[in-house]
């Protein structure tokens, strides 16, 4: 694979993450910019806390969606992943997280939203998804047990994303002794600093007994002026 194509790929993951499903949606449907309520976020928790689950769940499809869709550019590629050929199996994935890691960022800090968008958990489930289906849907079930019993958001994705390493290095690679590429190990583990780092806000809050917990809301929780 040549590095103009390489480079070409990783821009436009950027740019796939780059697009602020929150923020669009919540200025084209509700004409109102969601970083400016609640939490400040544009991420699909502050969407539903501010206008409800039905602006919430296309944000959260559609930014699970750029993950996966990011991911899925490697096969614009001659790469392929061959469990018996560890080399090229670590050369796959570790391009695969390369795209992965691109998405998350321009999620993060997107191009086209003065650089301030959400905490890229939806985003990244997207990527571990396209990576690595197994450990996610696991990851996937840790949090939906969380998010049942304590109904935050955000402790759920705190403990999820610590699991995710768990599930990759000792689990699969250890117990059941599936080999996993180094890259794809190293990464779980960024995956879940990464999802300490963005959510430092919420552990203060957690700590202090004054982090929200999630309401399903039919109608949206503060005024949208009419156009």
């Amino acid at each position: 694979m040549s590095v103009i194509l390489f480079i070409a790929l990783i821009i436009v993951a950027y740019l796939i993450g780059s697009i602020s499903n929150a923020l669009w949606i919540g200025k084209v449907c509700f004409n109102t910019d969601v970083r400016e309520h609640g939490s400040n976020n544009a991420g699909a928790t502050n969407v539903m806390r501010i206008l409800g689950w039905k602006a919430a769940a296309p944000v959260f499809v559609l930014d699970f969606v750029k993950g996966v869709l990011a991911v899925c550019l490697i096969y614009f590629t001659s790469l392929e992943k061959d469990p018996t050929d560890h080399f090229e199996a670590n050369t796959f994935v570790s391009f695969q997280i390369a795209l992965g890691v691109a998405v998350v960022l321009g999620h993060i800090f997107p191009l086209y939203a003065s650089f301030r968008g959400g905490k890229g958990v939806a985003t990244t489930a997207g990527v571990v998804l396209a990576t690595f289906p197994a450990a996610m849907l696991i990851v996937l079930s840790i949090f939906l047990i969380c998010l049942l019993i304590t109904r935050y958001v955000s402790l759920s994705s705190i403990i999820a994303a610590i699991f995710l390493p768990i599930i990759v290095i000792v689990l699969f690679d250890l117990v059941i002794g599936t080999y996993e590429p180094l890259m794809l190990e190293i990464f779980s583990v960024l995956v879940t600093i990464t999802i300490l780092i963005t959510h430092r806000k919420n552990i203060r809050r957690l700590r202090d007994g004054t982090e929200n917990k999630i309401v399903i809301r039919k109608n949206p929780s503060i005024e949208i002026p009419k156009k």
